[in-house]
C-alpha cells in the first residue's frame, strides 16, 4: 500500500478514527496498531507477515531472557543468538543469491543452480535493524526489557515507518507505546502539513524527475554529455525528494496518532562537506551504524589508521545495507574515500553559518551526485560507461520545465526552513493565506501526478 495511493487515502481515516475511539484502553489501542500495521504490510505480500512477527517475537523473547539472566556469559549467548537470527534472516532473503552466484562464478560453477530466487520482503532492512537495536540496548542495560508484547509488536511494526523508516530506537519509540496517548490537535495539524509537503516532494518532484532519469538511464549511450549530466543531477534530486518525502509522510502520519518519530533528513544538499552531508542524510541509519558498528569497533579511540579502517567498514556495510550488488559496495567505498582526507588530517569542518559558502555546497552536491550515478547503475561497467559518456556527444533529451521548476521550488522552501526542526518555513499568519497555500499544493499534486502509482525508491531496500 503506497502513501500516494487511493487505498491509503481510504485506509488512513478509518485507522485514525478507530484508533482514537480506543483511547480508553492502551492495550486495545496497541493491539489495533499491530493489526492495522499487519494489514498495511499484507497489502504488499501477506506471506511475509510471519517473518515480521517472527522477528518481533525473537527480539521480545530475547529481551525478557536478557532481563532475567544475571550471568554475563549467558547474557552474551542470548545476545549473539538473536544477532545471528536477525542477520541470518536478512542474509537469507537479501544477500544469499548475490554471494552464492558470485562464489559459483569464482569456482567456475553454473550460478543458476545455487540461487534460491527468494522474493525480497519489503522493509526487511528497516524492521530487522529496529528489532536488533532493542536487543543490543537491553544487553547494554540502556533500555529496560518490556513484558508488554502488544506495545513491543507495535514498536517494531508501526505502519507509518515500517517499510522505509526512519529506523527507530527502543529508548525513544517504545516508551510512547507503553503510556496512554491523548489527541493533540496542534501536533495533528503539523503532521498533516508535513504529509502534504512530503506528498509534494514525492509526486511533483521525485516522480517528475523519474520520467527523465529513467529515459536516460535506460540507454545512456544514445545521449550526449549534457543530457547525462542533467540526468545525474535530476536523479540526485529524485532520490532525495523520494526518500525524504517518504520520511516526511511517515513522521507526519505518526503525529496523527500521538507518536513522535525522529527526523531523518536535515537539508543534506546544503552541506559544506561530505562529513556534514552524512550528518544530514538518512540520519537514522547513519546514527545506527555509528552506535552499533563504528563505536563497538573502537570508533576514533584507537589511532588514526584504525579510525580510517572503522570508517571503511561502516561505509561498506552502508553500501551493502542498500543492496546486494557491487555497485552498492563501490558506492559505499566511494564515500569512505571521500571521508578519509578529513580523518587523516584531523581537520574538523566548521559548521557555523559563515562556513556555509556556496562553492563548498556546490562541490559537496557534485560529489554526492557522482556517487548517485554509481548507486543508480545496474552494474559497475554501466557506471564507468556513464561517466565516460559525459565527455562525448550524442542526442539531447529536453527535460521540460516541470521537474527543474519543482526541484527549485523544493530547494527554496527547504532553504527557508533550514533552521526549523521540521524543515518547513514559517507559514503566513492569515488563516485564509494558509488555506490558499494548502489548496494550491493539493491542486499541484493532483494535476501533476504521473500516470500510475510510482513506488518509493527505498522500498526495495
Amino acid at each position: 500500500m503506497l502513501f500516494n495511493s487511493l487505498k491509503f487515502a481510504l485506509f488512513l481515516p478509518v485507522v485514525f478514527a478507530v484508533y482514537w475511539l480506543l483511547r480508553g484502553s492502551l492495550r486495545w489501542q496497541n493491539l489495533f496498531v499491530v493489526a492495522a500495521s499487519y494489514f498495511f504490510y499484507a497489502c504488499w505480500d501477506a506471506r511475509f507477515l510471519c517473518l515480521i512477527a517472527g522477528v518481533s517475537a525473537m527480539a521480545w523473547a530475547s529481551g525478557l531472557l536478557l532481563g532475567s539472566t544475571r550471568r554475563q556469559a549467558a547474557r552474551r549467548a542470548v545476545l549473539w543468538a538473536n544477532v545471528a537470527l536477525n542477520l541470518g534472516v536478512l542474509a537469507l532473503f537479501k544477500y544469499h543469491d548475490f554471494f552464492a552466484a558470485e562464489l559459483a562464478r569464482l569456482l567456475g560453477l553454473p550460478p543458476e543452480r545455487w540461487v534460491l530466487g527468494l522474493v525480497l520482503p519489503v522493509g526487511i532492512s528497516f524492521y530487522t535493524f529496529q528489532a536488533l537495536s532493542y536487543t543490543v540496548d537491553v544487553y547494554r542495560r540502556t533500555v529496560q526489557p518490556t513484558r508488554d508484547a502488544a506495545a513491543f509488536f507495535a514498536y517494531v511494526s508501526f505502519f507509518p515507518q515500517l517499510v522505509a523508516g526512519p529506523i527507530e530506537r527502543a529508548d525513544s519509540l517504545l516508551p510512547q507505546f507503553l503510556k496512554p496517548r491523548s489527541f493533540n490537535r496542534e501536533a495533528a495539524v503539523q503532521g498533516l502539513r508535513l504529509m502534504l509537503w512530503g506528498m509534494f516532494k514525492k509526486v511533483v518532484v521525485a516522480d517528475r524527475c523519474a520520467l527523465y532519469v529513467d529515459a536516460v538511464f535506460a540507454d545512456p549511450s544514445r545521449f550526449g554529455g549534457g543530457t547525462l549530466a542533467a540526468a545525474a543531477v535530476l536523479f540526485a534530486i529524485q532520490i532525495y525528494a523520494d526518500f525524504s518525502g517518504y520520511s516526511d509522510l511517515a513522521i507526519g502520519c505518526a503525529r496523527l496518532f500521538g507518536i513522535g518519530l525522529r527526523r531523518n533528513f536535515a537539508t543534506p544538499y546544503f552541506a559544506t562537506g561530505m562529513a556534514d552531508f552524512w550528518r544530514r542524510w538518512h540520519m537514522s541509519l547513519t546514527s545506527w551504524l555509528r552506535d552499533y558498528v563504528y563505536l563497538p569497533l573502537g570508533g576514533s579511540r584507537r589511532g588514526r589508521w584504525r579510525t580510517v579502517a572503522n570508517t571503511f567498514v561502516v561505509f561498506l556495510l552502508s553500501g551493502l545495507w542498500h543492496g546486494a550488488g557491487w555497485t552498492f559496495v563501490l558506492w559505499g567505498l566511494y564515500h569512505a574515500v571521500l571521508f578519509t582526507p578529513g580523518l587523516l588530517t584531523g581537520r574538523r569542518q566548521r559548521r557555523e553559518a559563515s562556513a556555509r559558502t556556496l562553492p563548498l555546497c556546490v562541490l559537496t552536491f557534485l560529489l554526492a551526485t557522482a556517487g548517485w550515478v554509481i548507486f543508480r547503475s545496474p552494474s559497475t561497467g554501466f557506471a564507468l560507461h556513464y561517466f565516460a559518456g559525459l565527455a562525448h556527444g550524442g542526442e539531447w533529451l529536453a527535460t521540460g520545465w516541470h521537474a527543474p521548476l519543482a526541484a527549485a521550488a523544493m530547494m527554496a522552501v527547504e532553504w527557508a526552513g533550514r533552521h526549523r526542526a521540521d524543515g518547513l518555513p514559517a507559514l503566513p499568519r492569515s488563516r485564509a493565506a494558509r488555506w490558499a497555500l494548502y489548496c494550491l499544493l493539493l491542486f499541484i499534486i493532483l494535476t501533476m501526478q504521473p500516470t500510475g502509482e510510482m513506488p518509493f525508491i527505498y522500498f526495495q531496500f
